[in-house]
């Protein structure tokens, strides 16, 4: 039997959009319904590079959601726009999944997730990574004790931005800043392995904008337990991740929130080291594995993965909500639904 094919609405038309589109088109039983954009003529030009005769272009955000071809609004505006849009389609009853990070504060983040179970709506932040095979692997082995009791993450990440403080990695009123941007990644890492911290330490720069432009953070569990997370919009962090246990360790080499190869390595005792590697060909640009789950469980009438619950994404914020609090950063109220046309 045929798959029923799942229509999905495309909120802002950014590169990240341009991306997982792009991924979208080689899911069988997928379809982009429907795109919006502030500017028409960008949304008409995106609906006809990644969509088909049927694809929708419209310069407002309600018409998209209330589009009866649209079961998935996937929301890839800027952090400080996604609450009012993540809302206006759960209140529509349509499935989400918008994009990291899930919104710029705790509060908000911890409301749409309830909003969601309420509404009994397919929900989801956009954490790629944790749909990675590699990493779906990394966990199993973890899970089997394949290095034995979990001691210690290490993740790091980073680039250098570009120069110009309009773009919107440095705009407050974006949510700009490297923690929603960038260190979030890191941060899933860890959380994905040890659950939420019990105590969170951080240090970091801002700019004059009043954004942060680096970050470590050093988070710990009972009995030790330790994670230690940098990231930079300002210095080329590699972006590497490892997982050390008591019997060996994972090491996941740059760029570990994009991986494609990953190393197992054991050390029982005092014996010498043995390794084993495992690699995995990207489906595009990544994104496929995510966007097949997502379709799935829609078709199945779930409304979460596994992979990345809900749970999971409010203690995300959580942490994100702390270190953003320890280093200052305050951001101004997210804008109202209707400038989002």
């Amino acid at each position: 039997m045929t798959e029923r094919t799942i229509g999905w609405g495309v909120v802002a038309t950014g590169a990240i959009a341009h991306n997982v589109a792009g991924d979208l088109r080689q899911l069988e039983n997928s379809r982009l319904a429907a795109v919006s954009s502030r500017l028409l003529d960008r949304a008409g030009t995106f609906a006809r590079e990644f969509g088909d005769a049927a694809t929708t272009a419209y310069d407002d955000v309600r018409a998209l959601v209330d589009d009866p071809a649209v079961d998935v609004v996937y929301v890839a505006t800027p952090h400080a726009q996604h609450a009012p849009v993540v809302e206006q389609a759960l209140d529509a009853g349509k499935a989400v999944l918008c994009e990291k990070a899930f919104t710029t504060s705790l509060a908000d983040t911890a409301r749409l997730a309830e909003l969601a179970r309420e509404r009994g709506v397919f929900c989801m932040e956009a954490m790629w990574t944790r749909f990675n095979p590699l990493i779906v692997r990394l966990r199993q082995l973890v899970a089997d004790g394949a290095i034995g009791d979990v001691r210690a993450v290490t993740a790091d990440l980073g680039f250098v931005a570009p120069a110009d403080r309009t773009d919107r990695l440095w705009d407050p009123a974006l949510g700009g800043g490297v923690l929603l941007d960038v260190g979030i990644y890191p941060v899933a890492f860890a959380q994905m392995l040890l659950g939420a911290p019990t105590a969170l330490t951080v240090t970091g720069t801002l700019n004059e904008q009043g954004v942060d432009s680096e970050a470590g953070l050093f988070l710990t569990w009972p009995d030790g337990v330790r994670a230690h997370l940098d990231v930079s919009l300002i210095s080329p962090i590699p972006g590497s991740a490892l997982v050390m246990g008591t019997t060996g360790r994972i090491e996941v080499p740059p760029r570990f929130h994009a991986a494609t190869t990953m190393r197992l390595v054991h050390a029982p005792g005092r014996g010498i080291e043995e390794s084993q590697t495992f690699e995995w060909e990207k489906e595009g640009r990544g994104y496929v594995p995510m966007l097949r789950a997502v379709a799935q469980a829609v078709r199945d009438g779930r409304t979460e993965c596994p992979e990345m619950p809900l749970a999971h994404t409010v203690e995300i914020a959580d942490i994100l909500d702390q270190a953003l609090a320890g280093l200052g950063v305050r951001y101004p109220e997210p804008a109202p639904v209707v400038s989002l046309r």
